[in-house]
């Protein structure tokens, strides 16, 4: 394990040590390329901006995954416990899947402005279907012997949903909580594309329109750390909820 991230670090700077030589030497335009020194001489000059416009986007992407949580975790049970909602809806959260969300985005636009409530439906519609399914799979995997000892014993559906489906369920959960921390700012983003007061995606729609892509490098350094960041969170979280499975 040591020497696999020995030589992961050995990737990163070797592609850095890369990137750099190949914008030194103007292999591709200057203006096209910044080299990794001039991106982070454009983030920490323009930081606050930058450090603004991040916590628009946290807000966005931490409202829009609360709310798919929410919703996910209801739909979840209602699946669980009525097998016809199952059936019924399912199949249309999957067929939802097949829209790219670029193409739902400036529709949200259109019918609820340039405010922060698009961006939140958009990340909500991200982060939706990834916790729906950690949990359904979850709630599915539950041992069915299990399930029968608590029964026979008058066990009633929500004592045998706390008390065996939610452990079961725990670790696929997380998977999905996973790829939602890190779709919600992605989504965020793509959603202040569009337009907006701020944010950055709005940041990078400026500066992208300005050439100045050295700032626009810098924030997708900053995107790219905060999934990072958020699902190095989230593995933390598991690790410490599951405890007991180590």
């Amino acid at each position: 394990m040591k020497k696999f991230k020995l030589w992961d670090k050995a990737v990163i700077v070797f592609i850095l040590i890369l990137w750099q030589v190949v914008g030194m030497l103007e292999i591709v335009p200057a203006f096209m390329l910044p080299t990794p020194i001039e991106v982070l001489v454009a983030l920490i000059g323009d930081w606050k901006l930058i450090g603004e416009s991040c916590l628009i986007t946290l807000y966005e992407a931490f409202t829009g995954m609360g709310a798919a949580l929410l919703v996910s975790l209801v739909l979840a049970i209602c699946m669980d416990r009525f097998k016809f909602v199952h059936e019924a809806l399912f199949p249309i959260c999957v067929v939802s899947q097949t829209i790219p969300t670029i193409a739902i985005a400036p529709l949200l636009v259109l019918w609820f402005g340039f405010g922060v409530t698009p961006k939140v439906l958009l990340v909500f519609l991200t982060c939706f279907f990834p916790l729906l399914v950690g949990l359904v799979s979850g709630f599915d995997s539950a041992d069915k012997n299990v399930l029968r000892l608590y029964r026979s014993m008058g066990g009633g559906y929500f004592k045998t949903l706390f008390d065996v489906k939610f452990p079961y369920a725990m670790e696929s959960f997380f998977a999905g909580l996973k790829v939602s921390a890190s779709y919600s700012i992605v989504g965020a983003v793509i959603a202040e594309w569009l337009g907006g007061d701020g944010g950055l995606g709005v940041y990078m729609t400026r500066v992208r329109k300005s050439f100045q892509f050295d700032k626009m490098f810098a924030v997708i350094i900053v995107v790219s750390a905060l999934s990072l960041l958020l699902m190095k969170f989230v593995e933390k979280l598991q690790n410490r909820v599951l405890k007991w499975k180590q």
